[in-house]
């Protein structure tokens, strides 16, 4: 089960040269940030306002109660299955695709569902659909409720996606049917509650798959105008600029990356031998390892040093901390490629197979070469980075005065060259 947990195993002997990983990753962001710099001087983003709405029919069908209540028995379906799984199948993965539905297709399948779809998981999430159905045979309305303050923000997906992400890269045994009960078992209890006092509304800020799925999906071509409800087609970059500055979305992206970047050095031979031989314990060195030293505290400090910069040579952004989030999403993104690519392709096909009563099912063979498949990865780091630079500059040349416009992104360039040497660094130290 470790590949389950750890995403795709050792990367360590991929064939691919550091010096030219490196000197390629830090010439796209030179030229990225300097062409950016010299030909780009007002803002072209526009956010929610922007995009070329579908044809009616499509929007019709999309939006048609039988399309969304198809969606939700889906949702649920595959809750059931799990959970049927979870408590009458076989332990271990072998012979039960509880933990692979888990991991890969729910977790890693996210990615490209968010991407191509938008955010999915508010229509298939069992956990809405249990609380509109308990409304309704109440009499109530499913988004009645005290309103969330305004303060707490996306704390608590943050909070859900560090605690799904410690049980897969952490706990003893992730695949096991009791870690998993125990966990969905509290993730169901949290949710209802929380949507029973706040309404359907509670999903959207508090579940950390629906905020997951959200985040990723601002990054899709496919996309919905507020203002008329259009489902429209955008660049992904007027998604992305769309995302709402709202409290603890720093800390939800952080989580992201830093988690993807504990996967990739919780694979290192030296960090498991001092997990292994600590006088803490393995899972205590673990945890430590996951919530501070090693990755989410490093990803956050990082980024909150180059907020503070960006203010003091700004001299008058507010925000700094909320007001470039959005450019690291599709650093994440790039991360959950890099590291998970593998995994969904091979695994998520056994899962299916293993669903099936497959006798036996081998996993398939990567689709790539070991040479490909460093390639892509390092791909998907570099990308990601890059398209961080462009959501940030644009965003730097609204915010600041046209004199401060470039120097105000240093800190952001210096934020996004240490990023770089150190997913580049866990995909091939």
């Amino acid at each position: 089960m470790n590949v389950l947990a750890h995403g795709i195993g050792s990367q360590h002997d991929l064939p691919l040269s550091p010096f030219y990983a490196f000197a390629g990753a830090f010439a796209a962001l030179f030229v990225s940030f300097l062409a950016l710099g010299l030909l780009w001087s007002a803002s072209r983003f526009r956010g929610d306002r922007a995009g070329r709405p579908i044809p009616v029919a499509l929007q019709r069908l999309a939006d048609a109660r039988p399309t969304r209540m198809v969606a939700r028995v889906l949702g649920l379906a595959a809750a059931l299955f799990v959970l049927l799984h979870l408590l009458l199948g076989p332990n271990g993965p072998e012979h039960n695709p509880a933990a692979g539905s888990v991991y890969v297709l729910l977790w890693v399948g996210l990615v490209p569902a968010s991407l191509l779809l938008g955010p999915v998981w508010r229509l298939l999430n069992p956990l809405r659909t249990l609380h509109l159905l308990v409304c309704r045979a109440l009499g109530r309305d499913p988004a009645a409720g005290r309103p969330l303050a305004v303060h707490l923000g996306l704390w608590p997906a943050a909070a859900g996606l560090l605690a799904f992400t410690w049980l897969e890269l952490v706990a003893p045994d992730p695949a096991s049917s009791t870690a998993l009960l125990l966990f969905f078992v509290l993730h169901g209890v949290v949710h209802l509650a929380g949507a029973a006092r706040h309404g359907a509304c509670w999903f959207d800020q508090a579940d950390a798959f629906e905020v997951y799925s959200g985040l990723l999906a601002r990054l899709s071509p496919l996309g919905r105008r507020p203002a008329d409800r259009r489902l429209v087609l955008r660049s992904p970059f007027n998604g992305l600029d769309a995302v709402p500055q709202t409290p603890g979305l720093v800390a939800t992206v952080c989580v992201m990356l830093g988690s993807t970047a504990y996967d990739g050095f919780s694979d290192a031979p030296s960090w498991i031998t001092t997990v292994q031989t600590s006088p803490l314990g393995r899972t205590t060195a673990a945890t430590l390892g996951l919530f501070a030293a090693v990755a989410v505290a490093v990803v956050a400090t990082l980024y909150a040093l180059c907020a503070g910069a960006t203010r003091l040579i700004s001299g008058q952004l507010s925000h700094p901390l909320t007001a470039f989030a959005h450019s690291l999403v599709p650093i994440a993104l790039g991360y959950l490629v890099a590291h998970y690519f593998t995994l969904f392709v091979t695994e998520g096909p056994h899962t299916v197979m293993v669903a099936l009563a497959t006798d036996k099912p081998a996993p398939p063979e990567p689709p790539l070469a070991p040479g490909g498949i460093a390639t892509l990865q390092a791909a998907a780091i570099v990308i990601g980075h890059v398209l961080g630079v462009v959501a940030a500059h644009d965003r730097s040349v609204r915010l600041f005065p046209p004199a401060r416009a470039v120097a105000g992104q240093l800190p952001l360039l210096a934020l996004m060259i240490a990023y770089t040497i150190g997913g580049l660094t866990l995909l091939l130290a």
